[in-house]
C-alpha cells in the first residue's frame, strides 16, 4: 500500500502540502483496511513523503528544504530572470513536444479548460486572473509529458514564480500588446498538442518562450529608463545648496 500511495505522489496525483482525506474515507477509497492504511502512512512519514500530526496527514513539502533558500538566494541576482528562462528554453520545447505525444484524453480536457480559463480572463481584462491560467496552463502541459522528473521540477519553480522570484507576472500582462499576442501563442501550443503534432508543438513552444523573454527584456530597460529619468529630475537632491 506504501508503495501505491508513493507512485500517486510521483505521478503528481498527491501534490506537496495537500491534505489527504480522513482516515475511514481514504481507506474506502484504497480499499484496504484501516490498520494497513496507518502503517503505509507511518512507513511514507518515516520517508519523509508525508506528514502527520492532529489536524491530519499532508503529503510532505519535500523541495521547501531546497525551494525556500533559493528563493531568498535568486531574489538577490539580477541575473536570475536570464538564468531562469535561458532554463525555460532548455526544456519548455521537449516537454510540449512529449505532451503532443503522450497526452491522454484526460491531459486533453485539462489544457482545453486551461485556454478557456484564459480567454475568460482576457475578455474580463483581468490580468492578474491571466497570469494564473497561464502559470495552471504550463503546469498541464508538464503533467502531459508524463515526465515526473519535468513535473516535479516544474511545479517547485512554479511556486517561485508565485511569489514572483523571477518577474512580476501581472506586470508581463499589462504590457501594451502582450496579452493578445501571450493568449494566441497559448492557444498555438494546446492545438499543436491535440493535433499530437510534436515539431510544430516544439516550435511555437520555443516561439513562446522566445517572446517572453524578448518582453521581459524590454520591460527591464523601460524600468531603467524611467529610474533615470526620475533621478534627473531629483538631481538637486544629489548637488550643494547654491545659497
Amino acid at each position: 500500500m506504501s508503495e501505491h500511495i508513493e507512485r500517486l505522489i510521483l505521478e503528481g496525483v498527491l501534490r506537496p502540502g495537500e491534505k489527504l482525506a480522513a482516515e475511514r474515507d481514504l481507506a474506502e477509497k484504497l480499499e484496504v483496511s484501516r490498520p494497513t492504511l496507518r502503517t503505509a502512512i507511518s512507513q511514507l512519514a518515516d520517508r519523509g513523503l508525508l506528514t502527520t500530526s492532529r489536524s491530519g496527514t499532508r503529503v510532505a513539502q519535500f523541495l521547501a528544504p531546497l525551494m525556500d533558500p533559493l528563493a531568498a538566494l535568486l531574489a538577490e541576482k539580477p541575473q536570475v530572470v536570464d538564468d531562469y528562462l535561458e532554463f525555460r528554453t532548455s526544456i519548455e520545447a521537449e516537454a510540449t513536444g512529449l505532451a503532443a505525444l503522450r497526452a491522454t484524453e484526460v491531459d486533453q480536457e485539462a489544457i482545453e479548460k486551461c485556454i478557456q480559463r484564459m480567454k475568460i480572463a482576457h475578455k474580463a481584462e483581468d490580468p492578474a486572473e491571466e497570469a494564473n491560467a497561464d502559470l495552471a496552463l504550463h503546469l498541464c502541459i508538464y503533467e502531459a509529458s508524463h515526465n515526473v522528473l519535468f513535473l516535479h521540477i516544474m511545479r517547485a519553480i512554479a511556486e517561485l514564480l508565485h511569489r514572483d522570484v523571477f518577474y512580476n507576472r501581472e506586470h508581463l500582462y499589462l504590457r501594451k500588446g502582450a496579452r493578445e499576442h501571450l493568449l494566441s501563442q497559448h492557444i498555438a501550443i494546446a492545438a499543436a498538442i491535440e493535433a499530437q503534432n510534436p515539431r510544430e508543438a516544439k516550435k511555437v513552444a520555443a516561439e513562446h518562450i522566445d517572446f517572453t523573454s524578448r518582453t521581459i527584456a524590454e520591460m527591464r530597460r523601460s524600468n531603467e529608463r524611467m529610474e533615470a529619468s526620475l533621478h534627473r529630475i531629483g538631481r538637486a537632491d544629489f548637488l550643494a545648496n547654491s545659497n
